[in-house]
């Protein structure tokens, strides 16, 4: 396993322990930083109308798309780091 996706795995279990909940906003780009590092570019349809959430969480993906999923995950550990500071 390389360096990176290990730090990205680490990142992922360390957002479960920060003592504050993030803001909304945030927790968008984390959600979105996280599947485009570990999935790539948004795939699937996008969610219904009435499910917000699902539809902002779809949305904040698909502003990443063509970010390679490196970067993505660079940007993920950063932005863990930064929280947790």
């Amino acid at each position: 396993m390389s360096n990176l996706k290990s730090r990205f795995e680490k990142a992922a279990e360390d957002v479960k322990q920060l003592s504050e909940r993030p803001d909304n906003d945030t927790l968008l780009k984390l959600y979105a930083l996280y599947k485009q590092g570990a999935e790539g570019d948004v795939s699937g349809p996008k969610p219904g109308f009435f499910d917000f959430v699902g539809t902002a969480k779809y949305e904040a993906w698909t502003k990443l798309k063509g970010t390679k999923p490196d970067e993505a995950m660079q940007k993920y550990i950063d932005l863990v780091a930064k929280l947790r500071a």
